[in-house]
């Protein structure tokens, strides 16, 4: 199983609406895809003050295999929200930390 991590600096001018919507669209699309088994997603609630370097918010998906998160990766949806998770970020892909691992 892969556990892909990905966590979050949005810009402050960003509303959470705008967040929210972007959350559900990944859980929509995770929902379609074969091989994907869950996503979380929330804000940080880490009582380790300053350790979150400004990633405020993130998502978590499992998938069955590297092959089904490689799918994910490429397919037309996720890159369309990718798309509006730069634009939405505080210094486009360095707002972005990504960090998939086997479990």
């Amino acid at each position: 199983m892969i556990r892909h991590c990905v966590f979050l600096r949005f810009r402050d001018d960003v509303p959470s609406s705008d967040r929210q919507s972007i959350s559900r669209d990944l859980e929509t699309l995770c929902a379609k895809l074969p091989g994907a088994l869950t996503i979380k997603s929330g804000p940080n609630v880490s009582p380790e003050e300053g350790m979150d370097k400004g990633f405020s918010e993130g998502f978590i998906l499992d998938f069955s295999d590297a092959s089904t998160r490689d799918a994910y990766l490429v397919h037309p949806e996720h890159q369309a929200i990718a798309g509006r998770i730069v634009s939405s970020t505080v210094g486009a892909t360095d707002g972005v930390f990504v960090f998939d691992m086997e479990v």
